[in-house]
């Protein structure tokens, strides 16, 4: 799933122009590029790298995606692309679950295509394992923590989790929401919205990975 989500993305990517590239993404203050770098980057570092990488930067995780990203994007956003395109088929990530790696490419691509108003969005079965593992706990997101006492129910899958006051939408929207775009709570409706909004509200700035 990790691969298809991967490739699909990357055929969004190929009719981006320059400035589409350096527009805002939904990823603290990233732009469209950096997004697309630090996904290559999560593609190409295995565990004793990652781990070296981490140590380096002291535990600093903004500092250690930074200097992966940086490491990875291309002199152009051509070039950045191309990087990518070369990691779609890749079974490198570093150390955690499955779903977490599968889960930086279904929420980064969205982080990339919902502010460019680029239509697709993962396939219901990635969204619906990824959104089952941040309802479960807190690893790469506070997925756990922003779903706390709310009962959530997709719309469109077999998602469901917690109780408590409703919050229901696709199942895209709601792994969004649990990932801390703020955005994707306005395509959410039930009572648990607004608790759900504060939450996310009160963490953005955080990065997925």
């Amino acid at each position: 799933m990790a691969h298809a989500e991967r490739a699909a993305l990357a055929d969004d990517l190929a009719g981006l122009d320059d400035q589409q590239w350096g527009r805002p993404s939904l990823c603290g203050d990233w732009v469209v590029e950096e997004v697309v770098a630090h996904l290559t980057a999560a593609a190409s570092t295995g565990r004793l790298r990652w781990l070296s990488s981490v140590l380096g930067a002291r535990f600093d995780f903004d500092k250690h995606n930074n200097r992966r990203l940086a490491e990875h994007r291309g002199s152009t956003p051509a070039e950045t692309l191309e990087r990518f395109r070369a990691v779609v088929t890749s079974t490198t990530a570093a150390p955690g679950p499955t779903a977490a790696w599968l889960g930086e490419v279904v929420v980064h691509a969205q982080d990339i295509r919902r502010p460019l108003g680029l239509p697709r969005t993962p396939s219901t079965e990635a969204a619906t394992e990824v959104a089952r593992f941040y309802a479960g706990r807190d690893f790469t997101v506070a997925g756990r923590s922003n779903a706390e006492g709310l009962r959530l129910e997709a719309t469109d899958g077999s998602f469901a989790a917690g109780a408590g006051p409703v919050v229901s939408g696709t199942t895209i929207a709601l792994t969004m929401a649990m990932a801390g775009r703020a955005a994707y709570c306005d395509d959410l409706a039930g009572p648990g919205v607004p608790l759900l909004r504060d939450r996310v509200t009160a963490r953005s700035g955080t990065r997925s990975g």
